[in-house]
């Protein structure tokens, strides 16, 4: 298989990209499918539990734990150059209640 960076990778006197730009841009690219990965099964058992009624506060932490997520996979698709996430939630299908959740700082309960 063959890769051919993006553009924007490229450098402009138009020498080729060494061997340690294409590692990182396939690290990149990792991470970004990792993050995704985790937001779909976050995704999954947060519609499965309100699918089975669960309890309030079961739903209400895996929207937590979701949103945490959700941000997680913004922040290296940021990374990665994309600046848009409208597409990111069409794909993912992030509920409005996740959605709402994201990037907020949750207090921990005390030990």
């Amino acid at each position: 298989m063959s890769f051919r960076p993006p553009a924007a990778f490229t450098p402009s006197d138009g020498t080729t990209l060494l061997a340690l730009d294409y590692e990182l841009a396939a690290e990149k690219a990792d991470a970004l499918g990792r993050a995704g990965r985790k937001v779909e099964a976050a995704l999954a058992a947060l519609e499965r539990a309100k699918t089975e009624g669960a309890a309030a506060t079961l739903c209400a932490e895996l929207t937590d734990g979701a949103a945490d997520l959700v941000w997680a996979l913004f922040l290296q698709r940021e990374i990665c150059g994309f600046r848009s996430q409208a597409d990111a939630v069409e794909r993912y299908q992030i509920p409005r209640d996740v959605l709402a959740r994201v990037g907020i700082g949750r207090r921990r309960a005390e030990p």
